[in-house]
């Protein structure tokens, strides 16, 4: 099994190596989804043992782009190329909920010049025909799928993860995020997916005034609890 750190820090960068993970998903703002990180950040993150996927949306609300939204996207991929990614990570659709076929090959055929792996994140979660879209993406050249099986927490869509996994038929990694934790870790990975992915922070509960947020924390022991859950 697989796991995939979701972070947003250099700390969880740290804590990524320190328990020996593949890899992580690197992002800014996780309370909306994930969008596309700093330059900084990813070259930090990328100075540990620890393959960083960056997260490519740098706007939120949704997944349907314009051209010039594109336009960034590709520039981010180039960007996150220089300052030390493995992978990058996006995903494109219509506004009916189909695959952006244009956008999402302008974006992959990019990423895949720069060799880097590719993920399309949980805007599948929104499509109408997943076989479809999955058959779609197997021919486009990508490398893993992040679902929760179109439900709000991956144990709620898990049937849909299973039917995924069994039409996918090593044709393309699938992953499990959303609500992953040491109670259903076990349960998900049944499933055959590939990897798990989840969020290593934790609320420091130190709000900032005038609106300005709250720092996060490494929650060690969500970490732990899910490791030694799946450590056989």
């Amino acid at each position: 099994m697989i796991f995939e750190f979701c972070i947003d820090s250099i700390d969880g960068a740290i804590a990524a190596q320190q328990f020996g993970v593949k890899r992580v998903e690197l992002c800014s703002a996780l309370n909306v989804g994930g969008l596309t990180p700093s330059y900084g950040l990813i070259q930090q993150c990328a100075q540990y043992q620890t393959e960083v996927h960056v997260m490519i949306r740098h706007i939120e609300g949704g997944f349907v782009y314009s051209k010039k939204d594109i336009f960034i996207m590709v520039q981010d991929i180039k960007m996150a190329k220089q300052a030390g990614a493995k992978g990058v990570v996006f995903g494109c659709l219509t506004p009916d909920n189909k695959l952006d076929f244009e956008s999402n090959i302008n974006l992959i055929e990019t990423a895949k010049d720069l060799n880097l792996e590719v993920t399309f994140h949980r805007a599948f979660d929104f499509v109408e025909d997943t076989s479809a879209a999955l058959t779609s993406l197997i021919n486009f050249g990508v490398d893993r799928i992040l679902t929760s099986g179109q439900k709000d927490k991956a144990i709620e869509g898990i049937e849909t993860i299973k039917e995924l996994v069994q039409l996918a038929n090593g044709g393309i990694e699938i992953m499990a995020g959303s609500g992953v934790n040491s109670s259903n870790a076990i349960e998900l990975a049944k499933t055959g997916i590939d990897a798990l992915h989840f969020t290593i922070h934790k609320s420091n509960n130190e709000i900032e005034s005038l609106g300005m947020g709250n720092r996060t924390a490494i929650d060690e022991g969500k970490i732990k609890g899910i490791l030694n859950r799946l450590s056989f």
